[in-house]
């Protein structure tokens, strides 16, 4: 294999260099998990699956937005559990047909996997069942592409039914198209002559094995799909009850390990899971809090989203989605530290139209600000002036991100003036969850109050309206 270890990054422009500079494979520097950490012994006890990357860049690409992809494939194959061997890069314009990488350069790949001795090779992109097959049978390895290793993420990462429902019918869904790339025994047909066939006891006029389990997969799907259905109808319930109250709802979005549960804990002090990887929440969570002025709303963490999340994912959780497309106002959370959060921005603004919330009122917060100097935060201030900049672990901007929301909510726009006898405690305390008050006064009749309320609030307080409004 050609040794393209000097600088294997530069000269992406096809007029400097000539064809078979630009269509052969390119060593990524940078890209090897780290295990100094740790003794051999250790290592070994771990038995860490060993990975090659491999990828596609066009010529059109920048040396910083191929490092980019690579750097966040390798934290998602270090999230499923891997140990990074290497990556490689080909230039071309897309990816070959049959063998993704190009005919020609998938023995240089295999003669890398032999040499690192690698188990897995790991795509940065999507690949069809043929370039799937192939790449296995030429490489001698298991291959997976990008789909396949979040799926494996998520699928490690799941806690509750509901969650684990959904990663298991993403997985058949992914897996239903690709029964013939995983290994030959999905594809081996039971029967025929004993010579080329499965021999005694295996003739007959049954299925195909992969019939079979097509059928299977199917089947299964059918199962989950109406588990689902029955899940999402009590989470109906819940939230029609909190519409009929009028409880505002507020959903935190995101790129995955931007903050989200940080920022739930800090604002509601849920408890939720905190972990510094990818996809550490999945299940999300839903807490009541309250504005400075007394106004309730609920506060949910959503499962992160990241660069080309697959299409099966995105409809397995289209319940839970749900949450984020019903919202009043989406919290969404950007990883300061992060060098491009232009693309983080972009890809989850992309997730939330194909989820039907990218007309949902959206307020921007850059997060992790401790993590940054001031002439970053100046830059970050001028591309995104309508952002909130706060830090969850020390509690900077907390208090304008607080005020903003409150700002933001959904405006109640009846001003009523009543007076609420003293055992109708219940309406009181109900006018200042859902209602924002702004006078108080304690008569001989009963509790004297000037507030803002809803249509359906104003109904049940009616009865005690007085004529005179403020």
């Amino acid at each position: 294999m050609t040794d393209r270890t000097d600088n294997p990054m530069d000269e992406f422009d096809p007029g400097a260099a000539d064809l078979a500079d630009r269509i052969s494979l390119r060593r990524v520097e940078g890209i090897r998990t780290d295990v100094a950490d740790i003794s051999e012994v250790e290592y070994r006890a771990l038995r860490l699956e060993r990975v090659v990357l491999v990828g596609i860049g066009s010529s059109s690409l920048g040396d910083d937005e191929v490092h980019r992809s690579f750097a966040e494939l390798q934290l998602l194959a270090e999230t499923a559990g891997s140990h990074v061997l290497g990556a490689l890069m080909q230039s071309r314009a897309v990816p070959d047909p049959a063998t993704f990488l190009g005919r020609g350069k998938v023995a240089e790949l295999a003669e890398l996997v032999a040499e690192v001795e690698a188990d897995t090779v790991i795509c940065d992109g999507e690949l069809s069942p043929a370039q799937l097959r192939n790449l296995e049978d030429r490489v001698g390895v298991k291959v997976v592409d990008r789909t396949a290793l979040i799926l494996d993420i998520f699928a490690q990462h799941a806690k509750s039914n509901e969650g684990k429902a959904q990663i298991e019918l993403a997985q058949l869904t992914y897996l239903r198209q690709r029964l013939r790339g995983w290994g030959g025994n999905l594809s081996r047909q039971v029967g025929g002559r004993s010579a080329g066939g499965a021999g005694i006891g295996g003739r007959g006029p049954g299925e195909t094995k992969i019939e079979t389990d097509r059928r299977r997969i199917t089947s299964r799907i059918a199962r989950l799909k109406a588990q689902l259905r029955r899940m999402a109808a009590a989470r109906q319930v819940t939230r029609a009850e909190r519409v009929r109250q009028q409880v505002p709802a507020v959903a935190i979005v995101g790129y995955t390990n931007a903050g989200k549960s940080s920022l739930l804990n800090c604002l509601t002090h849920a408890g939720a899971l905190v972990d510094d990887a990818l996809f550490a929440t999945l299940d999300p969570m839903t807490r009541r809090t309250q504005t400075a002025g007394g106004r309730t709303y609920t506060l949910t963490d959503t499962v992160g989203f990241i660069r080309r999340l697959p299409t099966d994912l995105v409809e397995a959780f289209a319940s839970t989605l749900e949450e984020t497309a019903n919202a009043d106002l989406l919290l969404h959370v950007v990883d300061a530290s992060d060098p491009d959060p232009a693309g983080q921005i972009a890809a989850v603004r992309t997730v939330l139209d194909d989820i039907g919330a990218g007309q949902v009122p959206e307020q921007l917060v850059i997060n992790k600000i401790d993590l940054v100097d001031e002439p970053a935060r100046v830059g970050l201030r001028s591309r995104f002036p309508e952002a909130v900049l706060i830090s969850v672990r020390t509690g900077e901007g907390i208090d304008r991100l607080l005020a903003r929301v409150e700002e933001r909510l959904p405006d109640l726009d009846a001003l009523v003036e009543v007076v609420i006898p003293y055992d109708r405690g219940d309406l009181v305390d109900r006018l200042h969850r859902q209602g924002r008050v702004e006078t108080v006064e304690h008569t001989e009749r009963g509790t004297h109050l000037v507030a803002r309320v809803d249509p359906v609030l104003r109904g049940a307080l009616a009865p005690y309206e007085v004529p005179s409004v403020h």
